[in-house]
């Protein structure tokens, strides 16, 4: 353990120099922020004054508009509904989504849906329990368990399919008389002198409607038309996956995720149902081969299929000739909100993160946890100001988890991909060997990927760890030039990786909350 210390203690003192660096560039990069406004106004139509202030005395029958109903908008309906809110939902498509994402929920994700109430919609889908996962590398495997000791036995992770979570979870939210789900399609929100008052929207029957409540939340998902009048939008897409179901095949490691470190990126096996299994190949950049020409098949026959695990390489092939093959775009997004009264941003309209660690709806339903906890001593939402500067707050509040699981996804993603250079291979290596040595150094990282310890400092010295544990295989017994110029330069391709996400994170809000004013905003007193 005495030989350990030593790198942790110089990871540390590296990322503290690093972090003052940052620091100073988030203060320059903020100060560049507050000059754009012109592109709030593109999904904001403009209103005069209207009869009331959409509260209950006012003659509203309406607290809280909520755009989408997709797993956060849901989640979040339910929940405002419980505490007594009068919920109206706007969503696009009521009918089963057909997703080839959010299907695999984290045991911190899950503790998070049994704080809410909601642990029964992963019942009655066929969801799968998830133990761990097991991660292969030329020929190699390792199990990585979640550390679930000191839970009750249910809790794990749970995979199922996307659209039947999700409608378990409309139902759950219109079963209370005060939550109103409506088909719909939001084209704009209504502003009255810098204040969001509402939406206005067409309904599915053609009408053009509109709706006025105290406080608006757009959960519109990844492709949202209205955050941009709400937020910064910087959205990266640095892969698309390949997606396709295996069918009556079992994996090498039941109930458990599997992570197959091929070249030239990852590829991901999970079940979905008991007879089903979830096949996701990444593809890097924007653009995937034809599926019309048969360029796809043949490359997933012949590039793809030769790596993956031997046990499944039949069904594999199998579900390719079945010809069921659909693709998505995996984005990024850091949350960068403009805190605007009368309206907020929640779920991947706000935030996103590769989707290679399947943290999204972790982070989703702790931001709920976060809102309603914020939102349940107020009684009236209507003083939109000083709301909005009272939720301020939510955006620090979330940061130990959000920025925990959005840091290591995309840290995991760039160092999981193949690379020509030799500093990356050998940091691919280490990180394989890392996670293999088996006690801390597996349960730490996956207890971070899980949601069940969000502490991001803990996150950043298992990075660096691994960089070090990394430059350590290099150097012995005995360094050559060369190896040490190859240690060299994967300590700085590991801080070229890990730094730029955490300055996008917010340096300050990510590991020194305590120190942003807006920590300790307190519920403003009722009127």
């Amino acid at each position: 353990m005495r030989k350990m210390a030593d790198p942790y203690v110089l990871a540390w003192i590296s990322v503290f120099v690093t972090t003052l660096l940052a620091l100073c560039g988030v203060v320059s990069k903020r100060r560049k922020v507050n000059g754009i406004s012109s592109s709030r106004t593109m999904s904001v139509t403009s209103v005069s004054a209207v009869d009331g202030e959409c509260r209950s005395a006012d003659g509203c029958d309406t607290d809280v508009i909520i755009v989408g109903a997709g797993v956060a908008g849901s989640a979040l309906a339910h929940t405002l509904g419980k505490d007594g809110r009068r919920v109206h939902v706007i969503e696009r498509d009521l009918s089963e989504p057909d997703r080839i994402v959010g299907e695999l929920l984290q045991p911190g994700g899950y503790l998070k849906l049994i704080e809410l109430g909601l642990e029964d919609c992963v019942e009655e889908i066929d969801a799968q329990q998830v133990f761990g996962y097991a991660l292969f590398k030329d020929g190699k495997r390792t199990r990585l368990s979640y550390p679930l000791e000191n839970f009750h036995s249910d809790v794990s992770g749970r995979s199922f399919h996307n659209g039947r979570f999700i409608q378990r979870m409309r139902e759950k939210a219109a079963s209370l008389p005060n939550v109103r789900l409506e088909q719909g399609v939001v084209t704009s929100l209504l502003e009255e002198k810098g204040t969001i008052r509402g939406v206005q929207y067409k309904t599915k029957d053609g009408r053009e409607l509109t709706a006025f409540a105290p406080l608006t939340i757009v959960c519109d998902g990844c492709f949202s038309n209205l955050r941009r009048s709400l937020c910064n939008p910087q959205v990266d897409v640095p892969s698309c996956f390949v997606g396709l179901v295996l069918e009556n095949c079992c994996l090498p490691y039941a109930n458990h995720g599997h992570v197959i470190l091929a070249d030239p990126s990852p590829i991901l096996f999970y079940p979905i149902s008991s007879t089903e299994i979830r096949c996701l190949v990444d593809v890097p950049g924007q653009k995937v081969p034809s599926i019309a020409n048969g360029e796809m098949a043949n490359n997933l026959k012949t590039v793809v299929a030769p790596q993956v695990p031997p046990e499944i390489y039949d069904s594999f092939v199998a579900a390719v000739d079945k010809g069921n093959i659909r693709t998505m775009p995996n984005r990024s997004m850091p949350a960068s909100p403009y805190p605007t009264p009368g309206a907020l941003l929640m779920g991947d309209a706000f935030n996103m993160r590769h989707p290679l660690t399947g943290g999204g709806m972790t982070v989703a339903l702790s931001d709920i946890v976060v809102l309603r906890d914020l939102l349940k001593p107020l009684r009236d939402l209507n003083d939109a100001p000083t709301l909005c500067k009272y939720l301020e707050s939510f955006y620090t509040l979330r940061k130990p988890v959000a920025s925990t699981i959005n840091t290591l996804a995309g840290a995991l993603y760039k160092v999981f991909c193949a690379s020509p250079d030799q500093a990356r291979k050998e940091m691919r290596q280490a990180c394989f060997d890392y996670l293999s040595l088996g006690g801390v150094f597996s349960t730490g990282p996956i207890s971070l990927l899980s949601g069940l310890n969000p502490r991001p400092l803990s996150l950043v010295l298992h990075f660096f760890a691994v960089a070090i544990y990394g430059v350590g295989r290099l150097l012995l017994p005995f360094p050559s030039p060369k190896q040490i110029w190859i240690g060299a330069r994967l300590i700085s391709g590991a801080s070229g990786i890990i730094f730029p996400i955490i300055k996008a994170e917010g340096v300050r809000q990510m590991f020194f909350p305590a120190t942003v004013p807006a920590y300790y905003r307190r519920a403003p007193p009722a009127n």
